[in-house]
């Protein structure tokens, strides 16, 4: 059976029966809300949120836009009269993460419209898992994740991805019709999403000739729609001609009130640059302390690759249960050992991608960001109680805690011990940390509209250190998702620095009872929401933001 993205659970049988999703209730009376008010609350927030279904597509037209919109007061009127005052911390938080979500919504609806600006929208197929808890970014409703699917498809699933896959075409014909925004570098950086989405079409095409002639027919005009759509939207691209940034002050709003990150939009440039020139300086610092040792060789072949890999991840397990920095479950290893990859061979001054060439040097390094699929198969096999926290939260709200934990670990187990062993193997982890730096500044001045998509890729481009990311089209495309959607380019080092923050709280309160595992645990079990609610129900300290957002 394949496996379902909780967020299409939601409104699935929309998709499928062209039904529409709830609307909203009268409000509650003030004062009378309960927590369990709150979950049903929230399962009906995530129905309505959807939009309506037509022959098996959103529909994301004017009309339809403005008649969500305009029921949002009434939701948020709802939540307002639960007043979770007198809940314990715990059921609070997840108030407030409701309360983030609306927030999101509105913002989208006032600000992103990224079904009206933003042409990548309408790519809705996916071959692979984000590493992440949902994919990055803006994500159109009803996508397709092909990754979810049992191969070969049985019959059932086969008629499913045929009506799901034959809606495309009538999906990409409203789109023309709903896309009237004039963001010059959203509108030609989606070229390359349709690019992709074509490629992954041909790709599925080949994997399932044969399976279901209907599915044969659905991916074929899938294909057509698809690169005619592509078309369409270049031979429009040089009539966009306004920024695509958001602006300073709107950056701010949505970090403070949607993603729940505790720092403006002047404030994060500062933090940027002061971990630029942090990480550069430690590289050349480390480097000079390492001057006299072998410089790291690349794996070269392909058993060296699954030999080291697999060592890699035995290596990283095995630290992080004997030197106490987690507890260690037995799906970790696997979930961890399943994301190896395979070798991609490379000439010998062939720079294949700034992460590989991290990777091929030390895989160790790569095994700390990796962290990340030891997170999502605990949120499968261990998910949090709470029905608020065991969902992806919506418009990517959960970006710093996710991304900044992997990044975090990178530095902190650095720190903690991991490369006492391998000294050169120090070099990599400021690298990655001044590549991130250099992204997330570039990001930042395409929102307050320093920088064009052009300008913002050179400054990342030389800002990473030994020419390790010349691949442009690669900074393309992380500036375009930093690009639509706010945040994600700064999450990385915005969460890694909230973390590191409340390991300092967390261990002045704790005194002599402090211990690196104990932190996690505590850490891992709030679930993957933003950091400052961790914090409040960690130390009981509420960021002033959620009392004055």
């Amino acid at each position: 059976m394949k496996r379902i993205d909780p967020r299409i659970n939601l409104c699935l049988a929309a998709v499928l029966s062209a039904a529409g999703c709830a609307q909203p209730e009268p409000p509650a009376a003030a004062g009378t809300g309960t927590y369990e008010d709150l979950v049903r609350l929230f399962a009906e927030w995530r129905e309505f949120e959807a939009p309506d279904y037509v022959s098996g597509a959103p529909d994301y037209s004017r009309g339809a836009m403005a008649t969500k919109h305009a029921e949002l007061p009434a939701w948020r009127a709802r939540l307002e009269a639960l007043d979770p005052t007198d809940w314990s911390v715990s059921r609070q938080i997840d108030w407030h993460l409701v309360r983030a979500e609306m927030n999101g919504f509105d913002f989208d609806h006032r600000i992103r419209r990224p079904w009206a600006r933003d042409p990548a929208f309408y790519a809705n197929v996916h071959a692979a898992q984000s590493d992440v808890p949902a994919h990055e970014g803006p994500t159109i409703h009803g996508w397709i994740d092909l990754w979810t699917y049992d191969y070969p498809l049985s019959p059932e699933d086969a008629e499913e991805l045929a009506s799901r896959i034959g809606a495309i075409p009538e999906l990409l014909a409203r789109a023309r019709d709903n896309l009237d925004g004039d963001a010059y570098d959203l509108w030609v950086a989606g070229l390359r999403s349709f690019r992709a989405q074509a490629a992954v079409l041909e790709d599925f095409a080949g994997q399932v000739e044969g399976t279901s002639a209907a599915l044969d027919a659905a991916i074929s005009g899938a294909r057509i729609a698809t690169d005619e759509f592509h078309d369409w939207v270049e031979g429009l691209a040089l009539s966009r001609t306004a920024p695509s940034g958001i602006g300073r002050d709107n950056y701010t709003w949505y970090m403070h009130n949607v993603h729940l990150v505790p720092y403006s939009w002047e404030e994060q440039v500062t933090l940027m640059r002061r971990e630029l020139a942090r990480a550069h300086a430690s590289l050349r610092l480390e480097e000079h302390r390492n001057r006299n040792l072998p410089e790291l060789e690349r794996i070269q072949t392909a058993a060296e690759y699954d030999r080291r890999l697999n060592e890699a991840v035995s290596e990283y397990m095995r630290f992080l249960e004997e030197d106490e920095i987690q507890s260690v479950r037995p799906y970790m290893d696997p979930a961890l050992r399943a994301k190896n990859g395979a070798f991609t061979p490379a000439g010998p001054g062939e720079i294949r991608n700034f992460f590989s060439e991290v990777n091929y040097r030390d895989p160790v390094v790569m095994r700390t960001h990796l962290h990340h699929w030891i997170e999502l198969a605990t949120m499968v096999e261990a998910p949090h109680p709470s029905t608020v926290r065991s969902e992806p939260l919506l418009y990517n709200i959960w970006d710093a805690r996710s991304e900044g934990l992997a990044t975090g670990m990178e530095e902190m187990m650095m720190h903690a011990g991991l490369f006492d062993e391998s000294p050169r193997s120090r070099e990599l982890v400021w690298i990655m940390l001044a590549q991130r730096a250099a992204r997330a500044l570039s990001g930042l001045y395409l929102h307050g509209n320093v920088f064009d998509m052009e300008e913002a890729v050179a400054h990342a481009t030389t800002w990473t250190p030994r020419g390790w990311l010349p691949d442009a089209d690669l900074v393309r495309n992380e500036q375009h998702l930093y690009l639509r959607q706010p945040g994600y380019g700064t999450s990385y080092l915005t969460g890694k620095i909230q973390i590191e923050e409340l390991m300092g709280e967390w261990a002045l309160q704790q005194g002599p009872g402090f211990f690196v595992s104990r932190f996690f645990d505590g850490f891992f079990a709030a679930g993957v929401i933003p950091v400052v609610l961790t914090r409040w129900e960690m130390t009981g300290n509420m960021d002033e933001l959620l009392v004055n957002p």
